[in-house]
């Protein structure tokens, strides 16, 4: 879906220019101008205009989140019209401006990271887990999408038992905006330069935490994939029902891919446990970890014996009845052994109580 920039080239100079509003800037707009610049080549070195005015924005090669059209052939990707409910794809979140760029930019941005062509099977997967890990979240708050449904919360009676402060990726952004009574230069160039650089800080921002998912997810959660499918397919190894996966070598990012492995092979029954080495040395402590109900949940499919929890070393030893035993978590998620063996009696114990 990578746009040719060609179609539609208007520069200053030779130099493309990106329209944005100016004003209380966002994450999203911060965000699409941050993928643009830094992500794509014809973009590389770009001049940004943040303005309202129609005539200023005419001129410009590409506008973000402004302007009301969304015309991808005429670079303009603003979703404020009515008229406007594009999604990614399968998602049901409508986009903004974030969204709409990487939904068209995307795909190139990956495949430039994993050299891959863009109709690989691994940029696609790259691309779409960005967009749900990521993206998705700056698409939503721009849009006023809560997470959760606030009339389901009520009807079930849920409250928050603490704040976490507010601090979302939207809000990381919203807070480098002037504050209410910070001092505003007179002169009007002055005033809309020194918020143009505040714009830029916050674009520099988002786009770094962007970077830092862009290369988790093609650097260490691709090449994951592999390792948790090699482990999967070895799971009666260790248990005849397949309740245990071992990662033998190291751990590694296991979680979205044992999810999906499961939803494809839904016969092959659920993993309760994984057990993977502290260190990727030959004398490394071994852990047991319990598979989540759900990636991100607290809840276990099936939590060390409660008996165990909150013990350690020997003392554990003569509880669950296996030699080197280090730790159970006092929750129940996770326990350790200072060798595989151990570790393996210890899920296997756990597994029949």
């Amino acid at each position: 879906m990578a746009e040719n920039a060609a179609k539609r080239l208007k520069t200053d100079n030779g130099v493309v220019a990106i329209g944005t509003h100016n004003g209380h800037f966002h994450a999203d707009e911060a965000l699409a101008v941050y993928m643009l610049r830094t992500h794509v080549p014809t973009y590389a070195g770009a001049k940004l205009v943040r303005t309202r005015d129609p005539k200023k924005l005419d001129e410009c090669h590409t506008v973000v989140d402004v302007g009301g059209e969304y015309d991808p052939a005429r670079n303009r990707y603003d979703h404020h019209q009515r008229s406007f409910g594009t999604s990614f794809p399968d998602r049901p979140t409508k986009l903004s401006s974030a969204g709409l760029v990487y939904l068209h930019f995307g795909r190139e941005i990956v495949a430039r990271r994993l050299a891959q062509p863009e109709d690989s099977e691994q940029v696609g997967m790259a691309w779409r887990k960005i967009y749900e890990s990521f993206v998705e979240a700056l698409d939503a708050h721009d849009n006023g999408i809560s997470v959760y449904d606030s009339a389901g919360l009520a009807a079930a009676g849920l409250e928050k038992k603490f704040s976490n402060g507010g601090f979302t990726l939207g809000a990381m952004v919203g807070r480098l905006n002037p504050n209410w009574n910070d001092p505003i230069p007179e002169d009007p160039v002055a005033a809309q330069e020194a918020e143009d650089k505040r714009f830029e800080l916050a674009s520099q921002r988002i786009g770094e935490e962007f970077d830092r998912d862009l290369d988790y997810f093609t650097q260490a959660w691709l090449p994951a994939r592999e390792v948790v499918a090699e482990a999967f397919a070895a799971r009666q190894e260790f248990d005849g029902e397949g309740r245990i996966l071992v990662l033998k070598r190291q751990s590694a990012p296991w979680k979205d891919h044992l999810y999906t492995l499961e939803e494809q092979q839904p016969a092959a029954g659920k993993v309760l446990y994984v057990l993977y080495p502290e260190k990727p040395v030959p004398d490394a402590k071994w852990r047991v970890q319990c598979v989540p109900e759900s990636k991100d949940s607290f809840q276990s499919r099936k939590p060390l014996p409660e008996a165990w929890r909150g013990f350690r070393d020997e003392e554990l030893d003569g509880i669950c009845g296996v030699n080197g035993s280090v730790f159970v978590h006092a929750a129940g998620f996770i326990g350790g052994n200072k060798t595989f063996e151990g570790a393996l009696a210890m899920a296997k114990k756990a597994l029949e109580i």
